[in-house]
């Protein structure tokens, strides 16, 4: 009985483990293909790369950044791709224009501010 609930236990993390293969017809289209999907964010996931994530949503950007690499398209091109349909959030380090301003300079500001608001409460206190 207990080597039977012990498995019943494992069986999710085992389900879990399971990768998909890619088919590459060189080495140099495989690193491609593990470095583009590593610098590229999951869209669902807690700060994961599209390598890195089991989401369906990460399945299928991947299979999405296969094709293209299998149809030729350079990583440029991918990339652009990529960001015309979901956005800059796609990418780990986003370009710096109007619309990235809060993610560049968002955690300083708040820290700054933070900061400001425990001196203000310490002085007061005193």
């Amino acid at each position: 009985m207990k080597k039977i609930l012990f498995f019943l236990l494992l069986l999710p993390s085992i389900a879990s483990a399971v990768q998909d293969y890619y088919h590459f017809d060189s080495l140099k289209e495989q690193n491609r293909f593990n470095a583009l999907t590593s610098q590229l964010r999951c869209l669902v996931c807690q700060n994961q790369n599209l390598a890195e994530s089991n989401a369906p949503l990460a399945n299928d950007l991947r299979n999405q950044v296969y094709e293209k690499i299998q149809q030729g398209q350079s990583d440029q091109t991918i990339i652009d791709y990529l960001v015309a349909r979901y956005g800059d959030f796609i990418l780990y380090q986003p370009p710096m224009n109007v619309m990235t301003i809060g993610l560049w300079f968002g955690p300083f500001l708040l820290l700054i501010l933070g900061l400001g608001g425990l001196i203000f409460y310490i002085k007061k206190r005193e």
